[in-house]
């Protein structure tokens, strides 16, 4: 159970981490093209957009995934689609806009700080 747990949390995290990470990296970059405070709006709002999609995907995958299984072994189409690998694949998406949410909330709350000092 412990292990189950650990690889859903790194596969969540991992993905998490790479959004954060991203966020940063363009919200540093942002001052030189335009302003920072509507980049911060931008950049959580494509991580929510990403998160949405991810999250939409996922319950599709979760709601539909056995009956598609289902459809294809009996059309015989042999894409090798799985449920798992859908419901895995949502979970990477989601977790890269959750860092991304994350990570733009994080810099521009150290921005700010910084700013007002």
């Amino acid at each position: 159970m412990l292990e189950r747990a650990a690889t859903r949390l790194r596969l969540v995290g991992t993905a998490a981490l790479a959004g954060a990470l991203v966020a940063a990296v363009w919200l540093v970059a942002r001052p030189v093209v335009g302003d920072f405070s509507a980049g911060v709006e931008t950049t959580f709002a494509l991580g929510s957009l990403a998160f949405g999609f991810g999250l939409l995907g996922w319950s599709g995958a979760v709601a539909l995934g056995r009956g598609i299984e289902s459809m294809q072994a009996h059309l015989d189409t042999g894409t090798g689609w799985t449920e798992a690998d859908a419901r895995r694949a949502m979970a990477r998406i989601l977790g890269f806009g959750l860092g991304v949410m994350l990570g733009a909330t994080a810099v521009g709350s150290v921005a700010s700080v910084f700013a007002a000092a």
